[in-house]
């Protein structure tokens, strides 16, 4: 880096003020795309940084978010950061940030301070509930996202807990979200010549992705009860225990129900009128999902696979993390990749899942250390003498 080849951002310079997990996302998307960017966090590193578990006395969480960046050290409380950080908004196409809103402002670099600095920058301002409304100044992590916005209340078993996703959704989705905005952005600016705010919140994301539940209220007044591993509309699908583990069957449609029944020698079931339809088998589906376990208890997933695949049923083995890294798929797919460490050796991390013909992302440049890139940022970029950056050390500024 920077980037030498045809990609699709190469020339777009990217500053990444974030911490944790959507900001960082965004702005690595970004990069790998072919965005130049440099992640500016304090001395020492961001928090993150020093959540476990660890490689060498490295924070493997860093690794998920932050390939293809450079890292610059500053600290932002110290005299000479405020003129800092404007001299690298002059420098960027792009700032990402996810501070709770009010904080940038309170910094001296707010979004109007940043049009004056650099009249078609765009901002790309992530945070919990927005810039607008009565809780934008509220702080929010990825599990309060889930509990607000409907998400957590929705998810686990009949009668159960409210429970959390097994990832950070919320994040990841906001990240995901932030580089369309900031991609969109950035199309626009080719077109017109004008910059923009840039403004996603976390709890703004989660509702948007409630789907039918969230329908079933606004059209109809109804609240869906939680349906843990089942489909919400059709049935039967569900996880059966197989004889060695578990396996999920969707086989809920007009086409797959007959197919499924063909499948385990139940003609009875696919000629009972009261399994005709979609409704029918919704009422009945203890009745049928008991039938499919007495059925599945007795194969293995290996033997129920083989069937369920010729007979175009869809289903999955219930894989661990261990065994989906392993995949075949994943292989096929690229979507582990890896950079080589100069200190680390070869780190392994998730590809991209975006995977396109003529322009693909690439992995440049490993997760760097906090601080690593401070002469390539302040002396290339910024133009500093090696005297200034040594001052700047010996201060405490980086």
């Amino acid at each position: 880096m920077p980037n030498t080849t045809n990609a699709p951002l190469d020339g777009v310079k990217v500053l990444d003020l974030s911490r944790f997990i959507a900001g960082p996302l965004c702005a690595q998307i970004l990069g790998d795309f072919g965005a130049e960017v440099v992640k500016v966090e304090r001395p020492g590193g961001e928090d993150s940084r020093h959540h476990g578990p660890y490689h060498r006395d490295e924070s493997i969480y860093m690794f998920l978010y932050h390939r293809n960046k450079y890292d610059a050290s500053l600290d932002t409380r110290h005299p000479e950061a405020l003129g800092i950080l404007e001299r690298l908004i002059e420098w960027a196409d792009v700032v990402v940030e996810n501070y709770r809103p009010g904080t940038i402002e309170k910094m001296g670099i707010g979004y109007a301070r940043m049009k004056e600095l650099n009249p078609d920058i765009i901002l790309v301002s992530v945070s919990g509930f927005g810039q607008t409304g009565p809780d934008s100044r509220r702080a929010l992590f990825d599990a309060i996202s889930q509990a607000s916005s409907g998400l957590m209340d929705m998810t686990g078993e009949p009668g159960g807990k409210p429970t959390l996703s097994g990832t950070y959704i919320a994040d990841y989705t906001t990240g995901y979200q932030s580089a369309i905005g900031a991609l969109t952005a950035i199309l626009h600016r080719e077109r017109t010549g004008e910059g923009q705010l840039v403004d996603v919140a976390s709890f703004d994301t989660m509702f948007s992705a409630l789907g039918i539940r969230l329908m079933s209220q606004l059209m109809l007044g109804q609240d869906m009860p939680r349906s843990g591993s089942r489909d919400l509309l059709t049935a039967p699908v569900n996880v059966y225990e197989s004889a060695d583990g578990p396996v999920y069957i969707q086989a809920g449609t007009a086409s797959l129900f007959p197919k499924l029944c063909a499948v385990m020698d139940r003609p009875d079931l696919a000629g009972d009128p009261r399994f005709g339809t979609v409704e029918g088998r919704m009422t009945h589906q203890d009745f049928l999902e008991g039938e499919i376990g007495a059925w599945a208890a007795g194969r293995t997933t290996r033997e129920i696979g083989e069937v369920l695949d010729a007979a175009g049923v869809p289903y999955a083995k219930v894989a661990s993390v261990a065994e989906v890294a392993e995949s075949p798929q994943i292989a096929a797919r690229d979507m582990i990749v890896e950079a080589e460490h100069p200190e680390l050796g070869t780190i392994r991390m998730p590809g991209n899942p975006v995977k396109m013909e003529k322009t693909p992302p690439t992995v440049r440049k490993a997760p760097p250390r906090a601080g690593e890139d401070n002469a390539y940022v302040y002396q290339e970029i910024l133009g500093m003498s090696a005297q200034d950056l040594d001052r700047l050390r010996k201060s405490g500024a980086i």
